[in-house]
């Protein structure tokens, strides 16, 4: 939705009102109707405020090319707003329900990001209401600028986003993409040529789909005015990631190429059911999206109805493993080699990455000018008997062994210390001492490991 700013000022103080009225001691989360995380354990009680008054678009400037939007507002939301003035933000993560503020504090790619990096690099400022009830405006070069780097990747430990400032850019009404098959030994090569230095030559998005070892594309996306003979649409029977295997190339309006993934949730929808093709036809389309998915996974881990299943079938029990990890292109292949042999999820995800300038971010320390590659994977694994984290854990050692990082919207299963040796421990505890020295808040590791 749209609002105008002085809406926008009343719904602030209205929670931040509501926010300094709550007792002493009480830990606080804000209440959203989706969720993109897959931490399913039981949390702290908390007190939750309802932040469904933060959740528009206030403004799009054309001639600047900037957006100011409240923190709750989802990626969907925002694309809606700035496609009519043909501009979109500089990188739209791939699920619609993701919430801008949520993108910056937890991180958010997709594949601009070998260009534009991660979404909070095209922060100019936010407005930050920080665990002790202040709200601060935290900028790259002010009296802040300490919250505005710590800010990413501490998961609301060091306050929420209520509103941000953001630089958007022009778009075409139409993206012509390129499915390239490449050989598992020129993988990385061919992903440092095709990214080049991130300048404006060359393609506008770059990602990448592994099938099975050896069987890997590159989807090269580029904007254009002219459609050609046909425009492709994969939000009805048609499902886009079978397409790359499919078509050597395709044209799709710009729209839906943003939430190309989002209709089938990548593949995971399969698992659901919702691909077959009887199925598909009697599943509503409006709820072929990413959050309904999500809901049914959220519903069976809450009640377990698939551990049920597998022990009356006495079946392998299954463990879920579902991670995002950045690793630096020349050791991807090593990578993909051990990913293969010891978890062997397929189909996978592949999105280049690189920071946008030289400018650094402690909580997810990332070397300025290194080219990264995003393996995302989401399935599940029989478990290994005594040993229900073995899968996940070896992710982190590997990960860890080759230089990398792994995103915390999942489970994590390092131990304190090793934690915060990845997580820049130091920086962090200086920014909660100043912004949150009452405890309001749990800190970074007890909030994604509880």
């Amino acid at each position: 939705m749209t609002l105008t700013p002085s809406r926008h000022d009343a719904a602030v103080a209205d929670l931040v009102g509501r926010y300094r009225a709550l007792p002493p001691g009480t830990r606080v989360r804000l209440a959203k109707k989706t969720s993109n995380l897959f931490r399913f354990g039981d949390a702290e009680p908390t007190g939750t405020l309802d932040a469904s008054a933060l959740a528009g678009v206030i403004s799009v400037d054309d001639v600047a090319r900037t957006a100011d939007v409240q923190g709750m507002t989802t990626y969907e939301d925002l694309v809606e707003a700035t496609l009519p003035h043909r501009l979109m933000p500089l990188v739209v993560p791939q699920l619609k329900t993701i919430t801008l503020g949520g993108a910056v504090t937890g991180l958010g790619i997709e594949s601009t990001s070998f260009r534009h990096g991660l979404p909070h690099e095209s922060v100019l400022e936010m407005d930050i209401l920080t665990p002790e009830g202040e709200l601060v405006t935290a900028t790259p070069d002010g009296e802040h600028a300490d919250l505005f780097a710590g800010f990413p990747n501490s998961y609301g430990t060091l306050g929420y986003a209520l509103r941000l400032k953001i630089e958007l850019q022009p778009v075409s009404p139409y993206v012509r993409l390129e499915h390239r098959r490449v050989s598992t030994e020129d993988l990385a090569a061919t992903i440092t040529e095709v990214c080049g230095d991130g300048s404006a030559a060359g393609p506008d998005f770059v990602d990448g789909t592994v099938f099975e070892p050896g069987e890997q594309y590159l989807t090269l996306g580029t904007f254009t005015e002219d459609p050609g003979p046909g425009v492709s649409d994969y939000t009805g029977q048609q499902i886009f990631y079978r397409s790359i295997r499919e078509r050597t190339s395709d044209v799709l309006t710009v729209h839906d190429y943003i939430w190309r993934w989002d209709t089938d949730w990548f593949w995971c929808s399969r698992a659901l059911g919702a691909q077959h093709p009887v199925v598909r036809r009697f599943w509503p389309r409006r709820y072929r999206r990413s959050d309904v998915y999500r809901r049914i996974v959220a519903l069976d881990r809450r009640y377990g109805f698939s551990r049920l299943a597998h022990r009356v079938t006495r079946t392998p029990q299954e463990e879920p493993v579902i991670q995002d990890v950045e690793i630096p292109v020349e050791r991807l292949a090593e990578f993909l080699d051990a990913f293969h042999r010891d978890i062997g999820i397929r189909p996978v995800w592949l999105c280049p990455l690189r920071l946008r300038g030289e400018r650094t971010w402690p909580l997810y320390p990332m070397q300025p000018g290194e080219l990264y590659v995003n393996v995302g994977f989401w399935s599940s694994v029989p478990e290994v008997p005594g040993r229900p984290d073995a899968h996940n854990r070896r992710i982190e050692e590997l990960v860890a062994d080759l230089g990398g990082h792994k995103s915390l919207y999942s489970t994590v299963h390092y131990d304190e210390g090793e934690f915060w040796k990845h997580y820049n421990g130091p920086a962090y505890r200086a920014l909660k001492e100043r912004y949150d020295p009452h405890g309001r808040q749990p800190d970074l590791y007890s909030k994604v490991t509880r």
